[in-house]
């Protein structure tokens, strides 16, 4: 079953807020709720309900592979198009695949991270 809009957002701020030492604002614009791990961002919200997307940091080759296998899945607005994607809600976009994309996202910014500025559990 496919997530719509707000629940494709909402699903990914639970992911994100249930990981260890993420703060989230809206250092941007009011429209971009931003979340973050020891200052690096690894999701973006957009909280405009006319394009109720995510974007979320991806290895390249992974991010062309969910691009190619999914319509609703572009490179990431706003960002560097070889490194994130946006999400939009859709055939085959699921709870699990939003779940997982903010986690690997997460990941993705705490292994660029000093060590000293790692959280210390996940």
């Amino acid at each position: 079953m496919s997530a719509a809009g707000d629940r494709l957002q909402d699903t990914a701020r639970r992911a994100a807020l249930a990981l260890p030492d993420v703060s989230h604002g809206h250092p941007f614009t009011p429209g971009l709720d931003v979340y973050k791990v020891a200052g690096k961002v690894f999701l973006i919200v957009t909280d405009d309900p006319d394009e109720q997307i995510i974007t979320v940091k991806c290895e390249p080759e992974h991010a062309r592979a969910l691009v190619h296998r999914h319509a609703s899945i572009t490179p990431g607005r706003y960002l560097d198009k070889r490194h994130w994607i946006s999400l939009g809600p859709g055939p085959g976009i699921t709870e699990p695949l939003v779940t997982d994309a903010v986690e690997d996202s997460y990941d993705l910014a705490v292994d660029r991270l000093p060590q000293r500025d790692r959280p210390r559990t996940r």
